[in-house]
């Protein structure tokens, strides 16, 4: 497993996270009680953190804080980064602290490694919901800021605006089929160490099973060897960039163990150069 220093946090994360969107029929169902296949996906988070991931992300409105409470309840709360992200109906101060209860709460902690707005709400005063964040720093509840799904005007502004602390990370859809970052956020996050961890890192599995990309998968195993096309799709992130954490879905044990038995799989310049030319 290799391990970088997530943006400025001071803290080294594995590279492949362990992310916890399952789907919305996982939300639906938890309004009312069922928690569907719920042994098998703490058992992956479990397996993930036995073997060497310690980045785990999650978010209110996901409905798994209380299944990460029970699947890290047994190791050491500080060598693990637990990352959750407020709902943008909740970006207000007063909504925000009551929310970050809820979490702490939920999770079952003191404090959250990474607070990340989840997305931008128009509505609200977002130099107000980043003082709050501050200040949700300075008391210990939280320890790194962070953004998700911001566009590079907001993340700019979120940099001028952070008085007191910096922001830690911003977490995007990104992955070796869908590369908009590329363009500029990715050198803006560069410049300002900031994280980028990339949601839907296999393109929801697109990379998986299709005749063409699967040719291209081919051409790169004949110079690398035997390597899924999910785990070069991963490779891709964490090769071409010192600061991106993939997070894909913990959901499945095996899935998990592929993902760890290949995290060493780094990607050279020529690999990256095909991709980029030949993926679109």
């Amino acid at each position: 497993m290799i391990y970088r220093y997530f943006g400025n946090s001071g803290f080294k994360c594995s590279t492949i996270g362990m992310g916890t969107y399952y789907d919305m029929r996982w939300i639906f169902k938890t309004y009312i009680g069922i928690y569907s296949g719920k042994a098998a996906k703490i058992d992956a988070i479990k397996s993930g953190i036995e073997n060497g991931i310690n980045l785990i992300d999650t978010a209110e409105f996901y409905k798994t804080e209380k299944l990460i409470a029970e699947a890290i309840k047994d190791y050491k709360r500080d060598e693990l980064f637990i990352a959750t992200k407020v709902m943008p109906t909740h970006l207000s101060p007063k909504s925000m602290e009551k929310a970050l209860n809820r979490s702490l709460k939920n999770l079952n902690t003191d404090y959250i490694d990474l607070y990340q707005i989840h997305y931008p709400n128009y509505a609200v005063d977002l130099k107000k919901t980043l003082k709050k964040m501050e200040d949700l720093v300075d008391q210990g509840k939280i320890k790194n800021i962070g953004v998700s799904n911001f566009n590079l005007k907001l993340l700019n502004y979120t940099v001028e605006h952070l008085n007191k602390h910096k922001l830690t990370s911003v977490q995007l859809n990104y992955n070796i089929l869908h590369r908009n970052v590329e363009n500029e956020i990715l050198e803006f996050c560069k410049k300002n160490n900031i994280a980028l961890m990339a949601y839907f890192p296999i393109a929801h599995g697109k990379t998986l099973g299709n005749e063409k990309l699967n040719g291209y998968f081919d051409y790169i195993r004949n110079m690398i060897g035997d390597v899924p096309n999910a785990n070069i799709s991963l490779s891709y992130l964490f090769s071409r960039n010192s600061n991106v954490f993939p997070i894909p879905r913990a959901s499945n044990k095996d899935h998990v163990m592929q993902n760890i038995k290949y995290s060493n799989t780094v990607l050279d310049e020529e690999i990256i150069d095909y991709i980029e030319k030949t993926f679109k």
